[in-house]
């Protein structure tokens, strides 16, 4: 019995030292990392519809909330590799992960799924993998401490969000590297549908890499049905200070039965650290959808500054957010239409 509680412990001991790690729990064969954050948002109009009911007036993703606080998402990231194989597993849990797995509704269970995708890696210069990953396009990220801004642009919120497939990632040499790759439509881990989606990136930047720049493509055609979006982020680095970055896409669709549409729009990002505790980001964003491709009918001008509050790997994010548009969407407390909407939030993210 004693020889048995002997082993018990030695390998209970062992188990737990090769996950215990300071800045992430790691082992000969696991990388785990994790993050979690949330946030109080209010809207100054304290818009109402018609019927009296206070309404988020919100338009973008992610923050669909009025004077309430709000768990956005709880993440957790698994790695392994083996050789040349290497599975990546990322759920999320929180309004913030349904809403990014939307397409999905049918399928509770894969609300959770952000990413889950094995690779293989041939050579230094060419991958494949195979499975579900966050999209190529735009400069935001789904993940929010990965993002300066906390609330969403209107291009992130209207532009694909994962991709369920196949892709190669292969290296051009120095600087550059092409992702080609073929999936499912848009957002949807499973379907039904034979359509299937191509896509691409082409990425560069200079030796010191103080100049970046990424060229996204999706696009689908035949049918009845055809799209095609073309993106590109370039940022650049002045110094360990300040940097700035740039957004544009162009979409094309051509609905059954419906006209065609072009929706358009560009993002500007400065941000600004002049310590390593304290950053600010200013974004300002034009999102033109005159034609009625995604249902607004009108262009909108919006402007965000986030101060970014740094202690270690926790970020306090008081944020300002004026959003203008040409026709009225929004909404003010008398439940007539406006062409503004005033909000501020408070939000914390952290990442272990």
């Amino acid at each position: 019995m004693a020889k048995q509680i002997f082993f018990l412990s030695f390998f209970t001991f062992l188990f737990f030292g090769a996950f215990c790690q300071t800045d992430s729990v790691k082992s000969r064969w696991l990388t785990i990392t994790g993050s979690v954050d949330g946030y109080y948002r209010f809207g100054f109009a304290n818009a109402k519809d018609e019927q009296g009911k206070e309404i988020t007036d919100n338009y973008t993703s992610f923050t669909n909330s009025q004077n309430s606080f709000e768990l956005g998402m709880a993440s957790v990231q698994v790695a392994h590799s083996f050789g040349k194989a290497s599975a990546f597993i990322d759920l999320g849990f929180g309004r913030r992960a349904e809403e990014f797995s939307y397409a999905n509704s049918d399928y509770s269970s894969m609300f959770a799924v952000k990413q889950a995708y094995l690779s293989y890696t041939v050579s230094d210069k060419f991958k494949l993998s195979l499975g579900k990953w966050v999209t190529h396009v735009g400069y935001e990220l789904v993940d929010a401490y990965q993002n300066r801004n906390y609330s969403m642009s209107y291009l992130f919120s209207f532009g694909p969000f994962s991709h369920t497939g196949i892709k190669a990632d292969i290296g051009l040499g120095k600087k550059s590297a092409l992702m080609v790759g073929v999936s499912n439509p848009t957002d949807n881990a499973t379907t039904l549908s034979s359509r299937k989606y191509g896509l691409a990136q082409f990425s560069t930047s200079t030796s010191d890499e103080k100049l970046k720049a990424y060229l996204n493509y999706v696009g689908s055609y035949g049918g009845s049905f055809n799209s095609t979006q073309l993106d590109m982020v370039v940022v650049k680095t002045f110094s360990d200070k300040f940097n700035i970055a740039y957004n544009g896409t162009v979409k094309f669709l051509k609905p059954e039965s419906v006209d065609d549409a072009v929706s358009w729009g560009s993002a500007l990002y400065f941000n600004i650290d002049p310590t390593e505790k304290f950053g600010v980001t200013l974004r300002g964003e034009y999102f033109d959808d005159e034609q009625n491709a995604f249902g607004f009918g009108t262009d909108v001008l919006a402007f965000t500054i986030s101060p970014n509050i740094r202690i270690n790997n926790l970020t306090i994010i008081p944020e300002l957010r004026l959003d203008n548009c040409k026709t009225a969407i929004f909404k003010n407390h008398s439940y007539n239409n406006a062409c503004s909407s005033l909000a501020g939030l408070l939000a914390v993210t952290y990442y272990f």
